[in-house]
């Protein structure tokens, strides 16, 4: 994304539930220096599974890894459920109406998008790693997203092609420079499971 893109004032005010965040609304959440913003796809997906152990993985291999915060579309109990398993220490904002997911124009995928050659090959891939689906919480056909805000604009974003497209978290070129300790930043000092 070239242009920096500004989130709606509404967003940044609008409340949130969910877990481990600080009270308040979606501004509260976001760090100074800036924020690694996560749409995960349904809970019980592989590829979701994947992206919340490769995010940790990164942040414990480095203790200046900016904040992140990840968007889910179940209950904050089913939310808690799940990072507790994945991630304990994370945070995360219920969304299962879909509208900050609509806010930041996260779509959903087409049949190629959820089924074609590219997730077939990356499902082996996370499943090589020891992911595998779970129980369905959330829209089956969304699409992930993964944003960098700064300032409350968008300062890069990753378009997925597919379900299971997600950039290498540890050498997402803006993260570097994103090196923010903030009120509510995720520890990294637990070891990935």
């Amino acid at each position: 994304m070239g242009d920096l893109r500004s989130i709606p004032p509404e967003i940044l005010s609008a409340p949130v539930a969910g877990v481990n965040l600080i009270p308040g609304p979606l501004r509260s959440q976001l760090a100074a220096g800036g924020t690694l913003l996560v749409f995960l796809r349904q809970l019980g997906c592989t590829f979701c599974r994947e992206t919340v152990a490769e995010l940790r993985s990164a942040a414990t291999a480095d203790s200046s890894y900016p904040p992140v915060l990840f968007f889910f579309m179940g209950s904050p109990r089913e939310g808690r459920a799940f990072m507790q398993r994945y991630w304990p220490a994370a945070r995360a904002v219920s969304d299962p109406a879909k509208r900050f997911y609509a806010a930041f124009g996260i779509e959903r995928g087409g049949l190629l998008q959820m089924f074609g050659p590219a997730v077939w090959r990356a499902k082996q891939r996370a499943a090589a790693k020891g992911h595998s689906n779970g129980e369905r919480i959330g829209d089956l056909w969304m699409l992930p997203g993964i944003f960098v805000v700064r300032d409350e604009r968008i300062a890069w974003a990753h378009e997925p092609r597919h379900a299971a497209d997600h950039p290498d978290f540890r050498s997402i070129p803006v993260v570097s420079g994103l090196r923010s300790e903030a009120p509510g930043r995720v520890p990294s000092a637990a070891p990935a499971p």
